[in-house]
């Protein structure tokens, strides 16, 4: 797989920059704490505009049912992105209840971390693997760190895996060449400020991003 992922949209025209430059997923961020964060009538919009170009991703934390509940309504989506702390049983329980395709986010700053990816092999449909927020950081993800992607050196690659955290249209190229992802997921590092996307840095994203697959396979 070579998916490219757009994350943390919030309007018409940053969604469309996303769409036309022929990014596989795009993502939509529920968490209050987030300057991402969409309501819902807002997600159900920008939903209706993607038309089965590319694959809806919800993202949350730790939500709870009556969440996720709420979340699938507005935005019908094709996966569930779970940025927490949930468990292995959780996540199950989660791809049972909705039936779309499971992420489970995992943050990493040592090889340790990357042992955790593997109590979530018969769970989830693939693994999203992000830098460790900074300490004392609000957010667990969209911070612009990346991580030592050699690290990945040494994953066990049962499940496939994005990778995200710092990635940007300048080393993306450099992180696939060492990472071998099965794709890349980018939020803050199209943006000119927390929560506002540039359309011409998603666009660069994406070529840079399809370029380096195209010259990797």
């Amino acid at each position: 797989m070579s998916l490219i992922k757009i994350c943390g949209l919030s309007t018409p025209e940053t969604l469309e920059a996303a769409l036309a430059a022929g990014a596989d997923m795009v993502g939509f961020m529920f968490f209050e704490k987030s300057p991402r964060n969409l309501s819902y009538d807002r997600a159900a919009e920008l939903g209706s505009l993607v038309k089965g170009r590319a694959r809806k991703i919800a993202i949350s934390v730790d939500a709870d049912d009556a969440q996720l509940d709420a979340i699938a309504a507005a935005l019908k989506p094709d996966g569930l992105q779970l940025h927490g702390k949930e468990s292995p049983e959780r996540v199950a329980a989660i791809k049972q209840r909705y039936g779309v395709l499971t992420c489970k986010v995992i943050g990493v700053s040592t090889a340790e971390d990357l042992a955790a990816a593997t109590a979530y092999r018969d769970v989830a449909d693939w693994l999203l693997l992000d830098a460790k927020p900074p300490k004392g950081a609000v957010l667990p993800g969209g911070n612009g760190v990346a991580f030592d992607w050699s690290l990945l050196n040494h994953l066990d690659r049962a499940l496939p895996f994005m990778l995200s955290g710092g990635l940007d249209p300048a080393n993306v190229a450099e992180a696939i060449r060492i990472s071998r992802p099965d794709g890349v997921d980018v939020s803050s590092g199209v943006e000119d400020r927390p929560g506002v996307k540039n359309p011409d840095k998603i666009r660069a994203f994406v070529e840079a991003a399809r370029a380096a697959f195209a010259s990797s396979r």
